[in-house]
């Protein structure tokens, strides 16, 4: 089996956002950088059916700016056998990103290219289906779990109050949603391996942006609770409240 793995260099969960003057980008300065958690799904995926099968290669792929070698060295150590790095000098929105990474894609001899069903920072989940409609793929998006035997794939999808299954030919694209692979962690012994696998750079070109960002705002300061009462006889209230003061109903 011969796995690709698409993965996505994301700012950390955990780490303060600012918005940087000028009200369209996020402050970068001092921001933590992470493998895109859903990607990590993705990835653990792809090293299971490898594990699973005995024999084949995982090959992880990304598209950023140089610093995003990072998350490939990551998965190198995690058990990938090789890594593509997509340079361009800024980060792009989903079709012109779906377009260098298909064209990557399209020159390679693969079963199936994996990604995360979406990366936290956009959460578009849009790049997995495009590169798919633009290489005349089949494909499944928001997959818990598959099998793959005899040149095709069965997928179990999440879908609203339910699953769905489904079979694809191969080679296929699956997007993956958390669930039902559990990421591990680099070893010390994967990390020291890694230093030594394969990692190629390619500097790529993407299209013109279709999209503009006009402005970016934080959320606002929640505020505190109120307790309107106990019992049935708060419900009048709470009613009130929710229809006049926070106008949700």
């Amino acid at each position: 089996m011969k796995s690709v793995v698409f993965i996505k260099r994301v700012p950390d969960t955990d780490s303060r956002i600012r918005i940087a003057p000028g009200g369209t980008e996020i402050e970068t300065a001092g921001l933590k950088y992470v493998m895109n958690p859903y990607d990590e799904s993705a990835l653990e995926a792809a090293l299971q059916i490898r594990s699973l099968e005995g024999e084949g290669t995982v090959t992880v792929v990304s598209a950023g700016i140089p610093e995003s070698v990072d998350v490939l060295r990551n998965a190198l150590a995690r058990g990938a056998d090789d890594a593509v790095l997509l340079t361009m000098d800024t980060g792009s929105e989903g079709l012109p990103l779906a377009e260098v990474v298909a064209a990557e894609l399209r020159d390679r001899d693969f079963d199936i290219a994996f990604f995360g069903v979406q990366s936290i920072d956009d959460n578009q989940g849009a790049v997995g289906p495009m590169v798919a409609e633009l290489l005349e793929l089949p494909a499944a998006t928001s997959v818990v779990s598959f099998r793959a035997a005899s040149g095709s794939v069965e997928a179990i999808r999440a879908i609203e109050g339910g699953v769905e299954v489904v079979q694809l030919r191969m080679p296929c694209i699956l997007t993956i949603t958390k669930g039902g692979y559990e990421p591990r962690l680099p070893s010390l012994k994967g990390i020291m391996a890694a230093k030594t696998r394969p990692l190629e750079e390619k500097p790529v070109t993407p299209g013109p942006a279709q999209l503009r960002t006009l402005s970016l705002e934080l959320l606002p300061e929640r505020t505190a609770g109120r307790i309107v009462g106990e019992g049935v006889g708060a419900v009048p209230e709470l009613i009130r409240l929710l229809h006049e003061d926070v106008k949700v109903i």
